[in-house]
């Protein structure tokens, strides 16, 4: 893949996004990130993204609501779902909802970035 995605993190956790958001940056992605749900969408409605790493629980706006958000919002972008909480009915939400992908935190960063990729490979295919 020679484009590199522009993600957006959306975690209440600073250290855990801060963290993610600087490894991806040192593999060359272009990465924001957002503290909450309602943050995540004002982020959207003014920047472009590929990519959404979204939180589930979250004070406030959680994952779901902030998910079927950004795909009212936005349908072209993937939402990959972190989690450190599993649940197959969440799970099953999520895929319902248009969300990508579902990961367990702590998540392994080159697994992650696989994902990612994976995400805009079917975006680009779904674009032709």
């Amino acid at each position: 893949m020679s484009e590199k995605a522009r993600i957006l993190i959306v975690d209440d956790e600073d250290r855990f996004r801060k963290t993610l958001k600087k490894n991806l940056q040192l593999e060359g992605f272009f990465v924001d990130d957002a503290s909450s749900g309602s943050q995540a969408l004002e982020k959207l409605s003014g920047s472009s993204y590929d990519v959404v790493l979204l939180d589930i629980r979250m004070p406030g706006m959680n994952g779901i609501t902030a998910l079927e958000k950004i795909k009212q919002m936005s349908p072209q972008v993937e939402v990959i779902v972190l989690t450190g909480h599993a649940s197959v009915d969440v799970a099953v939400k999520i895929m319902q909802l248009g969300g990508y992908e579902y990961c367990l935190k702590p998540c392994d960063v080159k697994d992650l970035i696989s994902k990612i990729e994976h995400s805009m490979e079917k975006k680009v295919r779904s674009n032709k």
